[in-house]
């Protein structure tokens, strides 16, 4: 997540962004509170770094159709690691 998408998340009146100053719709801008952004920010990357490294869907689909427990099994095993390695809100 970037530090912008930290400000619209935590400030939803932000309708634009400039360097590091936001405005609302009418041009006014919004005060934020940077650590507080930074801190969401930090709390959130798990997302990205999970998404890069969860196998592909489709293998889990070939599993399905074909009927293979075992690589239906694989997959959810390889996605648990992902989420033990990369656990929520920790940076």
């Amino acid at each position: 997540m970037r530090f912008h998408q930290g400000i619209v998340d935590l400030n939803p009146s932000v309708a634009i962004i400039r360097g590091d100053v936001a405005y609302d719709a009418d041009g006014n801008e919004v005060a934020y509170d940077k650590s507080a952004v930074q801190a969401y920010v930090d709390a959130h990357a798990y997302i990205a770094k999970r998404a890069s490294e969860y196998p592909n869907v489709t293998e889990y689909l070939d599993g399905v159709v074909k009927g293979d427990q075992a690589q239906i099994d694989k997959y959810i095993a390889d996605c648990l690691a992902v989420k033990a390695k990369y656990p929520k809100g920790v940076a």
